[in-house]
């Protein structure tokens, strides 16, 4: 069993990579998994990649390089066993450490395992391009790197491609450096699946972090089922307007904030998908057609640097009723109380409270 560790900063890529990597080795014949790791309580990456019908499992509420070690163990155990993939590829939380990850699984006494090399992508425009700007845990994800990635060269001014690089070489110079778009999968990325392809080396152990704690980063994840479907164009229009309301609110707090805001709306025949990355960023939202939903819903993860936890909540839950509400759209908030499963998997567990 092979194993892809595909790590970044959130917002960095790693879904959209994941899911082109993904098909390109179905094509080829190989027994795809994918094992996402998110870290909130509540997954939108694991659905995403699972609609697409490669077997896939969502691990939450915590880190796989630090808190959710015994899980990824049963996770990886449980594939071996019952799936027997040819290839296992883990997205790890955007904050997590990938080569921590890779020492990690390697002493888990798992049969036949071998390793890819560990990948860490890097988007240029969402950070300043000298080391003394690079927060100190994303410097750790691209040290930890056997190949650093440049990813969204297709959005990317060229001078700021060159001058990541150019970052990325004083940081990690044994790295390999490849630029890409894997929204596009274009040739470039073709290059990526080749680099793959040869066997990834143990780099000498590093001592041991907790990645929540070093990245300050807050979260909140939650989740609302809502009473009446909405067109699709509106459904865009409540995407925008919340991410946008989050953002200026987070930004008030924290001005230089980085991290990931990703909202998610089912709708009847479509769902619509949006996320927001920084101070700086306005909102991306697209509407992805022929998704089928039992019923309307809206799930949004947030990270955020440096915004205490409970005004993030406060931020994410009053942005997100004002504009149902402003909408007309009746819900009812799903609260998320977690518990530990047998094997050690925090899963939640779904109550409803009703909007006014």
């Amino acid at each position: 069993m092979e194993v892809m560790i595909i790590g970044g900063f959130l917002g960095s890529g790693k879904t959209t990579t994941i899911l082109k990597l993904s098909r390109r080795l179905s094509d080829s014949g190989k027994r795809i998994a994918i094992i996402v790791n998110e870290i909130g309580e509540i997954g939108l990456d694991g659905e995403n990649l699972s609609s697409t019908g490669v077997t896939t499992r969502e691990l939450t509420s915590g880190c796989i390089c630090c808190t959710l070690r015994i899980s990824m163990q049963y996770t990886l155990q449980t594939l071996e066993e019952e799936f027997k993939p040819d290839v296992v590829i883990i997205e790890p939380t955007g904050i997590a450490f990938p080569g921590q990850i890779r020492e990690e699984i390697g002493n888990m006494g798992l049969s036949e395992l071998s390793f890819s090399p560990v990948v860490t992508l890097v988007d240029p425009c969402r950070f300043g391009t000298e080391v003394s700007e690079i927060p100190k845990f994303i410097e750790t994800q691209i040290r930890e790197a056997e190949i650093l990635a440049i990813n969204k060269v297709d959005t990317a001014p060229g001078e700021r491609v060159l001058a990541t690089e150019k970052m990325l070489i004083g940081l990690n110079s044994e790295a390999r450096i490849l630029k890409l778009s894997a929204k596009l999968g274009d040739e470039p990325f073709e290059n990526l699946l080749s680099h793959l392809a040869v066997p990834g080396l143990e780099k000498p152990s590093s001592e041991k972090q907790n990645s929540i704690e070093v990245s300050e980063v807050s979260t909140f994840s939650t989740r609302y089922a809502l009473d009446s479907a909405l067109a699709p164009e509106k459904g865009i229009d409540l995407a925008q307007e919340t991410l946008l309301s989050i953002r200026n609110q987070v930004s008030e707090i924290n001005p230089e904030f980085i991290g990931h805001v990703k909202l998610s709306i089912k709708l009847p025949e479509s769902v619509v998908k949006g996320s927001v990355t920084s101070s700086k960023e306005n909102p991306q939202v697209e509407l992805v057609l022929n998704r089928k939903s039992e019923k309307p819903e809206l799930r949004l993860l947030s990270a955020i640097t440096k915004v205490p936890t409970e005004e993030l909540t406060e931020i994410v839950e009053r942005s997100i009723e004002g504009k149902l509400r402003e909408a007309g759209v009746p819900f009812e908030k799903m609260e998320q109380k977690g518990h530990e499963h047998g094997h050690g998997t925090r899963v939640g567990m779904n109550t409803l409270v009703k909007s006014e």
